[in-house]
């Protein structure tokens, strides 16, 4: 199965009333989401209330009631300032006079637009580096008392667009300055702001057991994946949806970790180094690095930012045992969440009991190590595989060191220089790519 998540938003939801921020719509698709609640935040019970001081511990926790006092009084003071701003005196028309806000007909709709947000958005090469893209004033040097104009032009770029005028532009931009928005590009914006406003995110990735990864498991070719960015950019769409990727005929190379891990981005260097070995030695300092059996496990989830990636080259397969079994992680909690509520709950909720978590925990290890679940596989030499770190555990089979020799050469690859990599690929691919849940497409 894969997910679809949507979470509750804390200020401003569709359900109290019109959505409204940079642009304002009228109606929102229906989906059928599936909700995981936060069970993390609760009230501080009297005795830690009467504990807390402000001079050790910052001011005073509100209570449930006080948050939601404070929840519905930022909502009401939002809804002031946006009635304010865009009531319908506030409301510039085609090449009509200036306003805070602007009705543009999109698909046979007239959509209301913030000008703050418009120029803002502004992608004029005097606001926006020509070479880098990026903006060159800041948000705070809007005026808040900012109104424009447009009219309807035809950019040979960007085909039918509105053009703006300012009236208070930012300082240092003369009464020449003009801003251009496509229609596509309002419509787009609009899109984005119905997911953001409903809560609504999306999520390809896929829950596993054993039958579902051996079904879908994919291997993919080292020259390929090498020299070909269709083939780099499937590899990595796999690996985002499953957590596991193998890859086949590696040369047999203390390098060609490297080389697969670079291929997607900057290595993650830590205190084993850029690279480190899995090979059995006297007197370990870590215990993979021992013949006995490793459970399983996430590397190096002590650290402020647990690996991403991690990736695992057979350089010698020579001697019995020593199988790698993984396990999905999201799969586990999903059964768990649906089998026994109260267990996942107290898994999300910090802090608890001991016992309690100790309860928990018995319950979700079962599931995680439950045979059903568990994919195992014994790399032979020439092969990798990769996986997502912080989803799929990986463990391994005892094995006979004395009969001989078995190596893996690793690497790390984080979080950002993973999904910078997929983002550019899914860009130049599909047009789009997916940040934060919400679908983001390619500005033209």
């Amino acid at each position: 199965m894969s997910l679809n998540i949507t979470n509750k938003l804390s200020l401003r939801s569709l359900s109290s009333g019109p959505a409204r921020n940079c642009c304002r719509v009228t109606a929102v698709a229906q989906r059928r989401p599936l909700v995981f609640k936060s069970f993390w935040s609760r009230s501080p019970k009297v005795a830690e209330q009467a504990e807390w001081s402000p001079t050790t511990t910052g001011p005073t926790r509100p209570t449930k009631q006080e948050a939601k006092q404070l929840q519905e009084q930022e909502l009401k003071q939002a809804k002031q300032q946006e009635a304010l701003s865009c009531e319908g005196s506030n409301i510039g028309q085609l090449d009509g006079s200036p306003a805070k806000c602007i009705a543009v007909n999109i698909d046979g709709v007239p959509r209301i637009f913030d000008t703050v947000f418009l120029r803002d958005s502004c992608p004029c090469p005097k606001c926006r580096d020509p070479d880098s893209k990026q903006k060159v004033f800041q948000t705070s040097d809007v005026p808040e008392d900012l109104e424009g104009s447009y009219k309807m032009v035809v950019d040979q770029e960007k085909g039918p667009s509105i053009e703006l005028e300012w009236k208070n532009d930012v300082k240092g931009y003369g009464s020449e300055h003009r801003t251009r928005h496509s229609i596509d590009w309002l419509r787009r914006a609009l899109n984005t702001e119905v997911e953001l406003r409903g809560g609504v995110r999306h999520d390809e990735r896929v829950l596993w057991d054993r039958e579902k990864i051996t079904k879908d498991n994919k291997w993919v070719d080292y020259k390929e994946y090498m020299s070909q960015d269709d083939t780099l950019f499937d590899a990595l769409t796999h690996l985002n949806r499953y957590g596991l990727l193998f890859i086949k005929n590696v040369p047999d190379s203390q390098e060609s970790v490297v080389d697969l891990a670079s291929r997607i981005g900057t290595l993650k260097d830590t205190f084993y180094g850029r690279t480190w070995d899995v090979r059995s030695k006297p007197k370990a300092e870590n215990i993979a690095y021992t013949p006995q059996f490793l459970g399983l496990h996430m590397d190096l989830l002590y650290t402020t930012n647990p690996p991403h990636l991690q990736l695992l080259h057979s350089l010698r397969a020579r001697t019995p045992g020593g199988e790698s079994f993984f396990s999905d992680s999201y799969h586990a909690a999903h059964q768990l969440q649906r089998l026994a509520a109260s267990h996942f709950r107290t898994l999300c909720t910090f802090p608890t009991s001991l016992r309690s978590f100790i309860a928990a925990s018995h319950a979700y290890e079962k599931l995680l190590s439950a045979e059903e679940s568990l994919y195992e596989y014994r790399l032979n030499e020439g092969e990798c595989v990769i996986f997502d770190n912080r989803r799929v555990l990986h463990a391994r089979r005892a094995f006979d060191a004395t009969k001989g020799e078995r190596w893996l050469k690793g690497a790390y690859v984080d979080d950002d220089v993973f999904f910078s990599k997929l983002r550019v690929l899914e860009e130049k691919y599909e047009g789009k790519w997916l940040a934060e849940g919400v679908v983001r497409h390619a500005l033209k």
